[in-house]
């Protein structure tokens, strides 16, 4: 019977011409590890991914940033409506108070305008001229269509335009916006009063280079 030495364990048998590390055995392929082509396919994959998002979140950004202009727009629409309607409310209040301001100012014109009920017209006009009220309309000024209403109509000499020469109810304004015309009374040039004054300067020019001649 054979006895095993001690410390020495047995190998293999190695078959001839074999290098040792072909008698190691080779480890076995790791589990789950995956090929480079599935690799470069799942970043391609995210890839597409990550630009649909990028696509998407532009698309937001865009309707996003169009409903904060249309937001925009709506409230300088309502904004502008509002001070429109304020306007249009203001107008027809002084508009139902114009008669009773003519009475204040023909009450003015004749001394009537005393005691307490001067106090009250005066408030009143005070009143009118904060909610913007301007009053226009003055003796001789050029008459203008837009803005003047000739109920009397005649010629004069001393005039060389159409001229307002007597202001028969005076006009009102808001701003820029007419709600009464002024009426009054115009006045036109004479007829042929700027031919007779063409020829009296003509004529004195004449005689004016008709003078004596120097001896």
């Amino acid at each position: 019977m054979t006895e095993e030495t001690p410390g020495f364990d047995e190998k293999p048998d190695v078959p001839s011409g074999a290098t040792p590390d072909d008698a190691e055995p080779k480890a076995a392929p790791q589990e789950g590890a995956a090929p480079a082509g599935d690799a470069t396919a799942q970043i391609a994959g995210l890839t597409a991914q990550l630009d649909q998002s990028r696509k998407a979140l532009d698309e937001r950004t865009a309707d996003l940033q169009r409903l904060q202009a249309e937001f925009q727009n709506y409230r300088r629409r309502v904004e502008r409506d509002r001070i429109t309607v304020k306007e249009i409310a203001i107008a027809n209040l002084l508009t139902e108070l114009l008669p009773t301001l003519d009475d204040i100012g023909r009450a003015r014109e004749h001394g009537e305008l005393l005691g307490g009920f001067k106090s009250v017209a005066e408030s009143l006009e005070t009143v009118a001229a904060k909610m913007g009220l301007q009053q226009f309309g003055k003796e001789g000024e050029p008459f203008d269509p837009t803005i003047h209403e000739a109920l009397m109509h005649s010629y004069a000499p001393d005039v060389t335009e159409t001229t307002c020469v007597a202001i028969l109810q005076p006009g009102y304004r808001i701003g820029e916006r007419t709600i009464r015309p002024a009426r009054v009374a115009v006045a036109e040039p004479q007829p042929g009063a700027q031919a007779v004054k063409a020829e009296d300067g003509s004529e004195a020019g004449d005689d004016k280079d008709n003078g004596p001649e120097e001896g």
